[in-house]
């Protein structure tokens, strides 16, 4: 059966991006890219809000020949993903296998989760802040960034209570660590 995983990375303070809107000292090193792409690889279908779609569809249009192997690799990966936009601003999508949706409907959801063959990702705080709400995450994946940026956008949403059990932990030699949870129903 698929999950609904949120996977994202934050600072230690628990912020995906700093209070200016930068994120840059998220940027993950080689060993924690090889990491991320080992768990991307299994998922099927990618649910972002349109600021994340706008910051991941990068990928779409690199030019693989001139970056590292984990890079080509992830690449390779984010195409290969069916993407699903939520948007009520954006006009059109640019890549391929993506279609826009204006509403982020719990049920649509619910029932796409459901119906996939591998898991399902969510990314971008504020969508995965309303899954949470809707109670449709089945697992987050957090990584912490060796840093503390004091104030900004939020990891995780206020005013949700989950149960967590810890899965999986890793700490990487650049200061970042991984933590699995599977969210208790």
């Amino acid at each position: 059966m698929a999950r609904l995983i949120y996977s994202t990375i934050a600072s230690l303070d628990g912020y995906v991006a700093d209070a200016d809107g930068n994120f840059d000292w998220a940027a993950p090193d080689e060993e924690v890219h090889a990491f991320v792409n080992e768990l991307e690889r299994p998922v099927g279908t990618c649910l972002y809000g349109r600021r994340m779609y706008e910051t991941m569809v990068f990928w779409e249009t690199v030019d693989t020949g001139s970056e590292p192997r984990v890079m080509r690799d992830f690449a390779e990966i984010w195409r290969a993903a069916d993407k699903v936009v939520y948007s009520r601003t954006l006009g059109e999508v640019s890549s391929a296998r993506t279609r826009l949706e204006r509403d982020f409907e719990p049920d649509a959801v619910r029932e796409l989760v459901a119906s996939a063959s591998s898991d399902v990702g969510i990314g971008g705080a504020e969508l995965a802040a309303q899954a949470f709400r809707e109670g449709l995450v089945d697992e987050c994946q957090v990584f912490l960034a060796p840093v503390v940026v004091g104030a900004g956008k939020r990891s995780l949403p206020d005013g949700v209570f989950a149960r967590l059990e810890l899965l999986d932990q890793r700490r990487f030699d650049g200061g970042f660590a991984y933590l699995r949870y599977n969210v208790r129903r």
